[in-house]
């Protein structure tokens, strides 16, 4: 199997007072292994809702979600647990790093949660944080990181466990323009260095041409386009 995420069908609708609101209508899409996917689209397109669907992070959806062969929709919760924990990365517009933590502990942890060694993890979390150049910076918390910096420790964080597929929202879009080129830079780098797959949800043309492929959200309906593959 060459996908590593396979969707079809996938509907969301919401209730809002005594209307329906249908986010997401029969999304079908296909991320294949090692391939970064740019999802676009406008806010409020839908992206984060299937974003969070293929992340298994909120239920109330229909149709079939595969991750790495597996049919989210047989699993329970501790599958679903699992699967997230072993196939999947996250990198958010905001950080959302632990404030109490050094910036090579937080890549640390997510090792540790999947019962890593503590000196192999932190031997994977220096390697991640210094090929972002921030070796000089292990030991800073986020609050004295800068907002590219403690970006760069997301997108470590993320791949710390090598997942087989990184979801990223708006990775950058809480950063100034020149910040955000280089971040991405080094985020679409790193991904392809670590032989990991990617679906980044953006509303930035400009940024989607850098990435291997483009499909396009709209009114809930998913459009592909090829782009000029980044490389």
């Amino acid at each position: 199997m060459n996908d590593i995420l396979a969707v079809s069908g996938l509907t969301r609708d919401f209730k809002q007072g005594g209307e329906t609101i249908h986010v997401l209508r029969g999304v079908d899409l296909n991320v294949g292994r090692g391939e970064i996917v740019a999802l676009l689209g406008q806010s409020g397109s839908g992206k984060s809702t299937l974003l969070q669907a293929v992340g298994l992070l909120e239920g109330g959806f229909d149709g079939s979600i595969r991750i790495d062969g597996e049919e989210a929709a047989k699993l329970d919760n501790d599958g679903r647990t699992r699967l997230r924990r072993d196939s999947l990365g996250f990198v958010y517009q905001f950080h959302h790093l632990l404030p109490d933590f050094t910036a090579v502990e937080n890549v640390i942890l997510p090792q540790v949660i999947r019962d890593a060694q503590m000196d192999a993890a932190h031997a994977r979390a220096q390697s991640l944080l210094t090929s972002l150049g921030l070796g000089h910076r292990l030991d800073h918390r986020p609050s004295q990181l800068s907002g590219g910096e403690q970006q760069r420790v997301a997108v470590a964080r993320a791949l710390a466990n090598r997942p087989a597929l990184v979801l990223a929202d708006e990775p950058t879009g809480n950063l100034d323009e020149r910040t955000a080129d280089v971040v991405l830079a080094e985020f679409l780098r790193l991904v392809r260095e670590e032989g990991s797959a990617a679906l980044v949800a953006t509303h930035n043309e400009r940024l989607a041409q850098r990435m291997d492929r483009i499909v396009r959200l709209h009114d809930g309906r998913l459009q592909g386009a090829s782009g000029d593959g980044g490389r």
